[in-house]
């Protein structure tokens, strides 16, 4: 029960105080005429403008509350760091049973878990989110449990109470850490590109090492190490070996004593591009298909193109002095001798053996393939005769032979059953609605595979491998009737870029293939295949477990998988002979970035309260009561400010000057005055 005066005027207070002052400026008046009932009169005036003023005794039925003390326990990846999950549990224990024997004293609990994505630790969101589900009047106190590294310093709320730091970790904690400040998304094959990296060594390191080892891996590979020096930046060149994703992975051997190797790796998944394609297209003579060839690859900026052309045969006697002509002689030598390996992708349109390119040309052609280049034959009728290029050394890398037939019949382009499961051929636009073609070159397949079939089923298109290098032969030359839109036309151009891409080896369309896609945690794993079946795929995590997932063909020639990485770091796949590799989660996990405790981020919003921050390996501290204002943590011991909140019940009001006292009192004093007046 607590009573209060309080005052309930009738009147507003400004009218109040000029009554007043014109009540006591006739009092003033009286006394300085001598009249001698003046103070009965400025007291019948006092009675009056105290019970204006309205005074009531008020009486409030108050139940205390108990004060609230949150206590932030961080149990974010890095508080699992060393013994830093010991340290929190003995020290969580003591301090909720310390906090639970005082009177008067609730405790709210928050744990804090690990952010969202790469979010790190979110411990202020998470006490702003806790103090808005409390009434801030019964805050008494602060405790956080952590190791001081929180990554949303910037979203500290305003405190109702003073904040403590009970810091985990060990004053000899120290730890090396692999930066990688500068990792393009994308490079050009075979141009170099730098990266730059950082070894770093912080806390209590040990003294005089001033190099680490460090392990280079490129796809999983052997890795290859080198020794860095510590402290500094290296500017490092790395040269992509393929197209498509190359995932590189650095690695720092762990130290002895250091606390974590968790950011001792990191990975860099860079996709390689080429910077043009170079293409030389040789045509054997003028043609109807040969602008269609010439006008597709030019239609594509990222393509270099070379036309050879025989505009003129040697046997052509037409009697034009030789003067008189306007043609300038080919650079035929440096072409195919000097910088074939120039060339990602050589043509040969309807191109039959005339004495202009000599034989050892031509075997250098053949070499060029068997190096890694690729060479595609679009036959016309010129390769089933004696000039054919099957009768030259190209003839030995070439997947079919030609039985001297020239087909001249109407006929429609057909993807073959394997067709439907290689990368180039499968799902062309438009299947089964494409215009016909009117002649084919009939050929005997000697090795490749048969994605296309023409004319009686007979092989239209074939894939063959030489080497490291790549062979296709289209068996026609009346390709160009599709991009004329002959008959409806058809896919031409999608088909030569498929064409051109498998033979430069680009992943997404090899045939035999085995490849995985991440988004964030999760991957899809992919294998094509032109097999009926895919086994099981094995995977291997980063901490060496292992596990097989069963892929399911999604179409033809292709079957997938969807899997949820546990752990942040790089994958092995493995089916059959097929390998590939993969990095899930961030290249370094921004909650390793920085693992040793400190309280430097803390500070700032500590101090406004005067909290205060303790190692807990030096033990927990004392608590006591503090006044607000006052400081609130000192050596050994920290303060809980009492709020003293309460809950009201019931409210009771009395008046101290009721109507009728006040007609009594006022009208007595003002007889009163002037009786004494008239005595007098």
């Amino acid at each position: 029960m607590t009573g209060t005066l309080i005052f309930d005027p009738l009147i507003p207070w400004p009218f109040l105080a000029a009554i007043a002052v014109v009540a006591f400026a006739g009092i003033a008046l009286a006394l300085w005429r001598g009249l001698a009932g003046w103070a009965w009169r400025g007291l019948g005036a006092l009675a009056l403008i105290g019970a204006l003023a309205g005074p009531v005794y008020q009486v409030e039925d108050r139940t205390p509350l108990s004060d609230i003390v949150l206590v932030i326990e961080d149990q974010s990846a890095s508080q699992a760091l060393g013994d830093r999950p010991e340290q929190m549990r003995a020290a969580t224990e003591a301090l909720v049973a310390s906090l639970a024997s005082r009177a008067n004293t609730e405790i709210r609990r928050v744990k804090v878990p690990d952010g969202e994505g790469d979010t790190g630790t979110a411990l202020m969101t998470t006490l702003s989110e806790a103090l808005a589900e409390e009434p801030s009047a019964r805050i008494a106190g602060i405790i956080a449990l952590s190791d001081g590294q929180v990554h949303d310093i910037d979203r500290a709320p305003d405190l109702p109470a003073p904040l403590h730091l009970l810091q985990t970790g060990r004053a000899t904690d120290w730890d090396r850490r692999l930066i990688v400040r500068n990792a393009p998304a994308f490079a050009i094959i075979g141009e170099s590109v730098t990266l730059t990296l950082r070894i770093e060594d912080n806390g209590a390191a040990p003294r005089g090492a001033t190099t680490a080892p460090l392990e280079i891996s490129i796809d999983g590979a052997t890795p290859e190490r080198f020794n860095v020096p510590i402290g500094q930046d290296i500017e490092l060149p790395i040269t992509l070996p393929h197209g498509g994703r190359n995932v590189l992975q650095f690695t720092v051997p762990e130290a002895e004593g250091e606390i974590t190797n968790r950011n001792n790796s990191a990975l860099v998944q860079m996709n390689g591009v080429r910077d043009r394609l170079r293409v030389l297209l040789v045509s054997g003579e003028p043609h109807a298909g040969g602008r269609t060839w010439r006008n597709l690859l030019k239609s594509d900026s990222s393509v270099d193109l070379v036309h050879f052309t025989i505009l003129r045969p040697p046997e052509k006697q037409d009697g034009v002095p030789v003067d008189e002509l306007s043609l300038i002689a080919f650079p035929t030598r440096e072409l195919f001798l000097d910088k074939i390996d120039d060339f990602d992708l050589i043509i040969f349109d309807r191109y039959k053996r005339r004495g202009i390119l000599p034989a050892i040309y031509l075997e250098n052609v053949a070499n060029y393939i068997a190096k890694g280049g690729a060479v595609l034959v679009a036959a016309g009728p010129d390769f089933a005769g004696a000039d054919s290029l099957y009768r030259s050394p190209l003839g030995k890398v070439l997947p079919a032979e030609p039985s001297a037939r020239v087909i001249e019949e109407r006929y429609l382009p057909k993807v073959t059953e394997l067709g439907m499961r290689h990368p180039v051929t499968t799902g062309l636009p438009d299947a089964g609605d494409w215009g016909p073609w009117l002649r084919q070159i009939d050929v005997v397949p000697s090795r490749g595979s048969v994605v296309m079939s023409g004319y009686e089923g007979r092989p239209l298109l074939i894939l063959d491998r030489v080497g490291e290098g790549r062979v296709a032969l289209l068996a026609s030359d009346q390709a160009w009737l599709w991009s004329r839109g002959y008959e409806g036309g058809g896919p031409q151009l999608e088909l030569l870029r498929r064409l051109a891409y498998w033979m430069m080896k680009e992943p997404e369309l090899e045939e035999e293939a085995l490849w995985a896609e991440a988004t964030g945690q999760s991957m899809r794993i992919i294998r094509s295949t032109l097999a009926q079946t895919a086994g099981p795929v094995t995977v291997t995590r980063p901490n060496g477990e292992t596990l097989s997932i069963d892929l399911k063909e999604v179409s033809p020639g292709r079957f997938e998988a969807l899997y949820d990485g546990p752990e942040i770091g790089l994958y092995r796949l493995k089916e059959g002979d097929q390998q590939a590799v993969i990095g899930l989660g961030p290249a370094a996990p921004r909650e390793f970035e920085d693992t040793i405790a400190t309280p430097a981020l803390f500070e700032p919003v500590i101090a406004p309260m005067r909290g205060g921050t303790f190692r807990i390996e030096d033990g927990l501290p004392s608590i006591r009561i503090v006044r607000a204002g006052r400081p609130a943590a000192g050596r050994g011991w920290i303060g809980l400010t009492p709020r003293g909140a309460y809950e009201t019940r019931d409210v009771t009001q009395m008046p101290l000057l009721p109507g009728w006292l006040i007609l009594l009192v006022a009208s007595g004093f003002i007889i009163g005055g002037w009786l004494r007046e008239g005595r007098q």
